[in-house]
């Protein structure tokens, strides 16, 4: 993956984030102070996870030759503060003939998307101020 940069001037909260050939923008809702232009950094996470789903769905069904006509993610994170703990819950519907036991490898499949594998071990966050 290339690295993603993310600049913010004065304006409060609009932020340009950029890889090598996409530009995207960030802010926070009006009711924190920002102007609502982007998906706020929560919605940026929550997005990764069900494109991530939608996409690894896909591929395979693809692979499979499945007859999977469309693919609907749904995520929400709920931060439960006094436990000190966040929880990511997704749904997902699946559209076309499928039977049981397709169904039951895609669940198991979409366990298996980069995304999903990266919210689900140890993260580490490495920081440094640059001079």
């Amino acid at each position: 993956m290339d690295k993603i940069t993310a600049h913010i001037g004065s304006a409060f909260y609009k932020t340009e984030i950029k890889s090598a050939t996409n530009t995207i923008i960030s802010d926070e809702p009006k009711s924190d102070g920002g102007m609502d232009l982007g998906f706020s950094p929560y919605e940026l996470l929550a997005s990764s996870l069900a494109a991530c789903t939608c996409i690894t769905l896909r591929m395979y069904a693809n692979r499979k030759g499945w007859e999977l006509q469309d693919i609907k993610v749904e995520v929400n994170i709920v931060e439960e503060a006094e436990e000190k703990k966040t929880t990511i819950v997704r749904s997902i519907e699946l559209f076309g003939s499928l039977d049981t036991e397709q169904k039951k490898r895609l669940l198991n499949i979409a366990n298996k998307c980069p995304v999903h594998k990266i919210l689900t071990n140890t993260i580490e966050v490495k920081t440094d101020i640059i001079q």
